[in-house]
């Protein structure tokens, strides 16, 4: 069981986990799954509104950092006993209307929200993901997995470097946005 493998009550990158086999792990250990695609989602107060929308908050949800946080917890306890949450938040936005600053003030909300359920021995597990900004030279824009246009062949042997180098290392490589970031590694074996 993936679950079994991870903290209880941790927010992290999603790193080499995907959404559907956290959504499975959740659906297998009788526990919530909430999940946010927030990349058409450029400022906080959209992030909120998507957030809103696709966890299924009330009508009545303030839109704010503290109402998420009454959402997140409160209002869930007080609906009686909760078997675990598995969020899993997917491409939060890094731009000039939702900046690193933002995105760490979200994140600390949902931090506080594990640290409550830790409390009262509910597991609350979050994964996310994040979008990296355009560089001056515009060079990161619509980076995805899949290529869009096909690769270049791979050079001779011949053509190697006088150093031994071999210029075509990580040519057929998947694009990633992070060293880190070992789900593309994954997906691509």
């Amino acid at each position: 069981m993936l679950l079994q493998n991870i903290r209880p009550n941790v927010v992290q990158a999603i790193r080499a986990y995907r959404a559907e086999d956290l959504q499975a792990a959740a659906q297998e250990a009788g526990q919530h799954f909430l999940y946010a695609h927030l990349a058409d989602a450029p400022s906080k107060q959209d992030v909120l509104d998507r957030m809103a929308e696709q966890f299924t908050f009330p009508a009545h949800f303030g839109k704010n950092l503290d109402a998420l946080y009454d959402c997140l917890t409160d209002m869930c306890h007080k609906a009686g006993p909760q078997p675990g949450f598995v969020v899993v938040l997917e491409m939060l936005p890094d731009n000039a209307k939702f900046d690193r600053e933002s995105r760490e003030q979200l994140l600390d909300v949902f931090r506080e929200a594990a640290d409550y359920w830790a409390d009262r021995r509910v597991q609350f597990r979050v994964f996310y993901s994040c979008q990296y900004p355009a560089q001056e030279a515009g060079i990161w824009e619509n980076r995805s997995l899949e290529p869009t246009a096909p690769l270049e062949k791979p050079l001779p042997k011949s053509a190697a470097n006088k150093a031994g180098g071999n210029p075509n290392f990580g040519l057929n490589m998947p694009l990633m946005c992070s060293a880190f970031d070992t789900s593309a590694w994954l997906n691509a074996a």
